[in-house]
């Protein structure tokens, strides 16, 4: 078996609020692609966290009246819980506030110092003299000037515009109401612009995929020129910055989050005996995966790339790029500010995880955005999971006298059904086209159900018992392997079919069953949801 080492890397969600079902329909390709290649049996290691530190986490303790820490915390606990309940498998799950990732990081960052990638620098930056502090951009209310609206600086809430340093000096600071001046600070930042040509090179010849979003967001910002950016700010809440004279200054976010990557990669590795430059140097058969939305891009083919070639310690760059679009909730774009978010903690607490799963790996803003609505939801819990797939376990595993599945005759038809099933779901998930991998695995249940339609096994057994029984025999054969098919896109489905057939361990392998199987307590695996 090929000895390949595998990193999929999940994007950090902010501390400042619980996930929504849009950062869940992000994700889940993460989870997909782990359990897969863990079928297949490569080394995986599937990464993530919640990104405690930061701008919206200090503003979110500030309305609260709490500690930075209290509210980091409290989200922390809750993104665990919300994942787990959808069954993500991450082999670790941290967060940027651990005394680990602390020290990773800031070992990291002095390497790209000394490297003389990180230099020292003074600018003008927005000042809120009342407050006698210098203000992110998330801390100022402006005036758009390109479409008028009301808006923090960041970015505009109705145009998307982005505000330049003078135009952020004409805003007020949102935590006093005073306007805002220009005044020199010092920071560290990180020559970006010294990667542009490797960065262009790695881009060009990238063995991995990138889905078209990535190519052409990344592709963008190369054609305008990579541009220095501040890896300093003027926060009392994150990572320390491991310079003399910054003391009074933490590191910025977007630089210690991505570098999370590797310190939970590290983490994970020492308490489980591995060494983690076998995922993250070159020369190791390895593959990297990022995982995120469309709005994390850059942080990932770009600035990621360039943190990891400033170390000058041989890191094998980023290959694939799984970059989602944005999932709409019933026809309007997912907003903090309408509330319409639909917390994801609250739908799967309601529903089956594994429908909620399926349904937005095939439904999913996989190349485009995509829109979701209970009604949908129904529809295809109701539809494609319980009229077809449970009802053919059900009619399979339930039929009524039966208490074993008798050893039979595998029709070459099936076998080859089976096979093709493996080949094409795989090269699917393998190529980033998940919904159209899990399509074709639900043509396998369809083909099931026509096979059992066909034989009408209720009169076969009237009639000829052995037939009866290989056709029985056929149908459980295909559901043994379902179990397996259906693993990256309903693992806890999975998990009571190999309970119910006694099978062994998950593996992308074509299960024969070659032993009677006594059944008991065979359940339905999903049920109707009514009156929504």
């Amino acid at each position: 078996m090929e000895n390949k080492n595998i990193v999929i890397g999940g994007a950090w969600p902010y501390a400042n609020s619980d996930l929504h079902l849009g950062h869940i329909a992000g994700l889940i390709s993460g989870d997909v692609l782990a359990r897969y290649f863990r079928g297949k049996g490569y080394n995986v290691v599937f990464v993530s966290g919640t990104d405690c530190h930061g701008t919206p986490i200090t503003e979110r303790a500030k309305k609260e009246n709490k500690s930075p820490k209290e509210i980091a915390e409290y989200y922390d606990e809750r993104d665990r819980k919300t994942l787990k309940d959808f069954k993500f498998s991450y082999d670790l799950y941290t967060n940027t506030d651990t005394d680990f990732h602390r020290k990773e990081v800031m070992d990291m960052f002095k390497k790209m110092y000394n490297n003389g990638y990180i230099y020292e620098k003074t600018e003008p930056q927005p000042y809120c003299e009342k407050c006698q502090k210098f203000l992110s951009d998330r801390e100022i209310q402006i005036t758009c000037p390109k479409c008028g609206a009301t808006t923090k600086a960041d970015q505009c809430d109705s145009c998307q515009y982005v505000p330049t340093i003078q135009e952020m000096s004409k805003g007020i600071c949102l935590e006093c109401g005073s306007p805002t001046v220009l005044k020199d600070n010092k920071n560290l930042y990180l020559a970006l612009s010294k990667f542009q040509k490797e960065i262009e090179e790695h881009t060009e010849k990238v063995n991995g995929i990138w889905r078209l979003n990535a190519k052409n967001e990344t592709s963008k910002y190369l054609k305008q020129g990579l541009i220095d950016r501040a890896v300093t700010r003027d926060l009392d809440w994150g990572v320390d910055i491991p310079v003399e004279g910054y003391e009074n200054k933490k590191m910025y976010v977007w630089i210690e989050a991505v570098l999370g990557y590797i310190t939970a990669t590290k983490k994970w590795c020492e308490d489980n005996g591995k060494n983690w430059e076998e995922f993250w140097k070159d020369g190791n058969n390895n593959e990297i995966y990022m995982v995120h939305g469309k709005d994390n891009i850059v942080f990932h083919s770009i600035i990621f790339n360039a943190l990891l070639l400033a170390m000058k310690e041989n890191y094998h760059l980023v290959d694939t790029i799984v970059s989602s679009e944005y999932l709409n909730i019933n026809d309007e774009k997912i907003s903090k500010s309408k509330g319409n978010g639909i917390p994801a903690i609250e739908l799967v607490q309601q529903y089956n995880p594994d429908a909620l799963r399926f349904h937005l790996i095939n439904n999913g803003p996989e190349k485009k955005d995509s829109n979701f609505t209970i009604d949908n939801f129904v529809a295809t819990n109701n539809g494609e999971l319980l009229n077809k797939f449970g009802n053919l376990v059900n009619r399979t595993l339930k039929f009524k006298g039966i208490e074993e599945i008798v050893v039979g005759k595998l029709d070459k038809e099936v076998e080859e059904k089976i096979e093709e099933t493996y080949s094409k779901v795989g090269h699917g998930i393998e190529t980033l086209e998940f919904k159209e991998a899990s399509d074709i695995a639900m043509e396998l249940v369809e083909f099931a159900n026509k096979y059992y339609d066909d034989k009408q096994p209720w009169v076969q057994r009237k009639e000829n018992i052995d037939a009866f029984n290989d056709t029985i025999y056929n149908c459980t054969v295909i559901i043994a392997n379902l179990s397996n098919i259906f693993e990256p896109f309903m693992p806890g489905v999975c998990e009571k079919i190999r309970e119910y057939l006694h099978l062994g361990k998950y593996s992308w392998d074509m299960i024969y069953l070659k032993e009677n199987i006594k059944l008991n307590n065979i359940e339905p695996l999903f049920t109707r949801i009514e009156n929504v």
